[in-house]
């Protein structure tokens, strides 16, 4: 998923003019012919002004009415393959209380053939769990990459409409290779651009799912990705 799009967008726009800017104000003046002339004055840096936005891309992208209907599709799909993995896993503690329960008179040769049973099995629903949760996490990265590239038009519209210079996408920072190193209070757009979104794609709220009893693969099959700030 391009969950930089937004911030590349906005970036290039705000720094368009900046760069304008800053270029006459970084070419020294032709100096004169004249070889006793003193050297001018180095021009002083100014700042530039600037209006910055940050947003949780990813977030609101799943946050959306369609990200939520296409999360929760997923979740729908998946429910047989936990419904699955949760019998294999009773199946194992099953055998496990009827080993420590078996009769003093098993041999060691029954017990240890038993125990390597079980370690067949829980390597197996080891390995059926992770390819589950494999399998889900692409279909859910596929699906927000969707919602994503038709949000990407709705954020570079706002980000324009209200005069904003650059957009930073802080989806992630805490873990990723970008940090903010300051923010004012009220420059998250993230809820205004999941709001403009939901409007336009004229896609209704999904009906919240009712709680399911059954385990599902390692994971959730379907994330509940935070609340946008307000």
């Amino acid at each position: 998923m391009n969950r930089t799009f937004a911030f590349a967008t906005a970036l290039a726009a705000g720094m368009l003019s900046a760069a304008g800017v800053a270029q006459t104000a970084g070419t020294p003046a032709t100096p004169s012919a004249a070889p006793t002339q003193a050297a001018p004055a180095p021009v002083a840096p100014h700042a530039v002004p600037a209006k910055i936005a940050t947003i949780e891309f990813e977030q609101v992208a799943a946050a959306t009415n369609e990200g939520q209907r296409a999360l929760q599709t997923l979740q729908k799909k998946y429910e047989p393959k936990g419904t699955e993995l949760q019998a294999k896993a009773q199946e194992i503690d099953t055998l496990k209380k009827q080993l420590q329960s078996a009769p003093a008179t098993m041999t060691e040769s029954e017990r240890a053939a038993k125990l390597r049973a079980i370690d067949t099995k829980e390597k197996q629903l080891q390995r059926d769990g992770e390819d589950a949760q494999q399998a889900v996490t692409g279909e859910q990265q596929q699906a927000i990459a969707v919602v994503a590239k038709k949000l990407a038009p709705v954020v570079k519209k706002y980000v324009e409409d209200n005069g904003y210079t650059m957009l930073l996408d802080i989806t992630g920072q805490q873990g990723g290779s970008m940090s903010v190193l300051w923010t004012s209070e009220g420059t998250d757009i993230s809820r205004a651009v999941l709001d403009a979104y939901n409007a336009s794609s004229g896609v209704a709220p999904p009906v919240p799912s009712a709680p399911s009893p059954t385990a599902r693969p390692h994971a959730s099959a379907t994330p509940k990705p935070a609340l946008p700030k307000q």
